[in-house]
């Protein structure tokens, strides 16, 4: 029976892949890509020739109908994103949500997905947390703020370098300065880092410094003296 397949792909470091990614990759009749050309790195290095078509944010709309026509036609098609689980602040809800309408068999391999590892390095309580991911950018970021600065648990936020000081500041007004905090960036890779600190002291530190790649903050939900 033909199905849909979410495999998992390298956020940084391409060997953090499973050998079961590797064989599905290898078997599906098509991939689905974010970016074509940051999965033809990966396919190449594991040897994997596949018709891969391009799934992103832009035409996903436009194209789930046809994907979903194809699986019911009898092709098997993996979906990966430029690094991650797809769905996960990455396109593939509306493809996974259009399969489940039609009886189409999902299947989600495990895998990486960045804010694990930032939010177990972080040092901040991980048994129970909250993903919020990237924040809107202007519409409705008060009201979504306001509403978590009562949150106790651990909060986790998806940030390119452009706007993480901007967002640090932010957070220190609705979650106050003495927040605890860490901010990870380049996970995976030879120049993996995290920071942490309580949120002024993070806000201090990306105001004077210049950083690149996308990154993961942890925030300490709101506990009985914050």
């Amino acid at each position: 029976m033909s199905k849909l397949i979410l495999v998992p792909t390298p956020i940084g470091n391409l060997e953090d892949i499973t050998l079961r990614a590797i064989r599905i990759l290898k078997e599906v009749d098509l991939i689905l890509a974010e970016d074509t050309r940051k999965a033809s790195v990966l396919l190449k290095h594991y040897n994997i020739s596949k018709k891969v078509l391009s799934y992103h944010s832009y035409n996903e709309h436009n194209n789930v109908s046809g994907i979903v026509n194809k699986i019911i036609e009898g092709l098997n098609i993996a979906l990966i994103t430029d690094a991650g689980t797809p769905g996960i602040s990455d396109p593939g809800f509306l493809l996974v949500r259009e399969c489940i309408k039609s009886s189409i068999s999902v299947e989600c391999l495990p895998g990486p997905t960045a804010f694990i590892p930032a939010l177990v390095v972080s040092g901040i309580p991980c048994n129970s947390f909250v993903f919020i991911g990237f924040l809107p950018v202007k519409k409705g970021l008060s009201s979504l703020l306001k509403s978590l600065s009562s949150e106790i648990r651990t909060m986790i936020f998806y940030e390119s370098p452009r706007r993480i000081s901007k967002t640090l500041d932010v957070f220190c007004e609705y979650f106050g300065e003495n927040r605890k905090a860490s901010v990870s960036r380049e996970l995976t890779k030879i120049y993996e880092q995290t920071y942490r600190g309580s949120l002024k002291e993070l806000s201090i530190l990306f105001k004077n410094t210049t950083f690149k790649g996308e990154m993961v903050i942890v925030v300490e939900g709101k506990t009985a003296g914050s």
